[in-house]
């Protein structure tokens, strides 16, 4: 089981075995009844360097046994890891010789708060925003194949990402190409349900095993001659996964799933990845993760433990200093008109992209529950249902980050500018936004609208 921390230590924590590994080479010389010891210490080590500097803090603690095993397993960086969004990355920047400098993450000169394919060759893709990692590992999966390599790629997606459409495109593609493409999403309780215990992990084992895919496959072959006999052994297969798996739709779409696991058993992720990587075709490992794993807090308030700021040690001699008024966010005041906009207007109505708490409408969605639609990671789905708003003469603000915007462009110009629908649009991060980095800026922005006809542009000032 894996060590709870109840503190974020001030200190270096004393990590003797995570010192000796400079690179996931290193790591893979180790035994693996060695890597729990190496669970604990990264988990530790990545509490106290996050705490020095600031940055994303429960994606990565979540995600602590599975980075230690997949490059435990595959030869990266010729093998291909594409984390999506890339918050989580943490534990990978240390396992891949960046230890010492984490705790320079997201400083000016520091290392990027996401995989960024100039700082390192194991960030095998820039990310930053959502549901992107299946498309490029599916890319890289058929660059491979072109090239006669058996380098294996590999997306790690979670379940919020994995509500976006991109995500189901680029599933679908990789079912018609059969490339040798393994997905893993690392379901952390916020959108997918699953199953637990040992016989979902007893069935995933044998349902990865080499031995049993040959056992399929040959029974095809042979029983495809006595149709009766294969069909009540293709009905068995499919009643037996649904009593352990739900969900088949992955099944439908033309992956091999497998899961759910522990994603905080390293022991079970090692024994199943290892059956996983040399088999052939689209593969899906559903693994079940708690955000903030590992952190006592952050398990309890995950929302609030995404992201932490550094932490400054108390002074021995307290000193009285004069403390100016805190000034409110951006996205508060924001919150706060959408809330009176709404009281004196039956008619306005608040969408989001998955982005209640960073644009400021929690309590939009607490006071006005019928008019929040929150649409999950579906950009252009936003905009383009605010346009089916606007045409039954209701008022919709759409909240979204400067930067997500881009993603629903065409929607913004086709399904609202072009037939002159009210919408307002509530940007947030416009501008340059610091911590965040390239992927985060809202520097695009009064460009790519000026362009759009009938566009109102404001920027309010006090």
């Amino acid at each position: 089981m894996p060590k709870t921390f109840t503190q974020i230590p001030l200190a270096r924590p004393d990590t003797p075995l995570l010192d000796t590994l400079n690179s996931p080479a290193d790591l893979r010389q180790l035994p693996a009844s060695q890597l729990e010891r190496v669970v604990d210490e990264l988990r530790e080590y990545l509490l106290y360097a996050v705490g020095q500097c600031g940055g994303h803090f429960g994606a990565g603690l979540g995600v602590v046994e599975l980075t230690v095993a997949l490059h435990y397993l595959y030869h990266t960086p010729d093998d291909k890891l594409v984390w999506d969004v890339g918050h989580q990355c943490y534990p990978h920047k240390i396992l891949t010789g960046r230890r010492e400098s984490l705790t320079s993450i997201r400083q000016a000169g520091g290392l990027s708060g996401f995989p960024k394919r100039s700082e390192s060759e194991y960030d095998t893709f820039g990310v930053g925003h959502s549901s992107t990692s299946i498309s490029a590992a599916l890319g890289m999966a058929l660059g491979a194949e072109m090239a006669g390599s058996d380098r294996r790629a590999v997306a790690i997606i979670g379940d919020g990402a994995m509500t976006a459409g991109q995500a189901f495109e680029a599933m679908s593609h990789a079912a018609h190409t059969r490339s040798n493409l393994l997905v893993i999403l690392n379901d952390n309780n916020m959108s997918i349900s699953h199953n637990v215990g040992g016989l979902s992990n007893y069935f995933a084992r044998i349902w990865a095993s080499k031995s049993y895919i040959a056992l399929r496959e040959g029974g095809k072959k042979v029983l495809s001659t006595m149709p009766a006999a294969w069909d009540f052994i293709r009905r068995t297969e499919e009643s037996m996964k649904n009593m352990v798996s739900p969900d088949m739709l992955f099944e439908a779409i033309g992956f091999n799933y497998i899961g759910p696991i522990d994603g905080h058993n390293v022991d079970e992720l090692v024994r199943t990845l290892g059956n996983l990587r040399d088999l052939e075709g689209p593969q899906l490992l559903h693994i079940y993760t708690t955000k903030g794993k590992g952190f006592a807090p952050a398990e309890v308030d995950p929302v609030g433990y995404h992201a932490i700021n550094k932490i400054e040690p108390k002074p021995k001699v307290q000193v009285a200093v004069p403390q100016k008024p805190k000034l409110p966010k951006y996205q508060d005041i924001f919150g706060q008109w959408l809330c009176d906009m709404a009281e004196q207007d039956p008619r306005l109505v608040g969408i989001t992209p998955a982005m209640c708490e960073g644009s400021g409408m929690v309590e939009f969605s607490r006071r006005f529950p019928e008019r929040y639609h929150d649409v999950a990671i579906c950009e252009q789905h936003a905009v383009t249902l605010a346009g089916g708003l606007a045409c039954e003469n209701q008022k919709p603000v759409v909240a979204i980050y400067s930067t997500f915007l881009q993603r629903g462009y065409d929607q913004l110009i086709h399904d609202v500018a072009l037939q002159e629908l009210d919408v307002t649009f509530g940007l947030d991060r416009a501008g340059l936004v610091g911590e965040d980095g390239a992927t985060h800026g809202g520097v695009f922005d009064l460009a790519y609208l000026r362009t759009v006809p009938n566009m109102i542009i404001a920027a309010p000032s006090d």
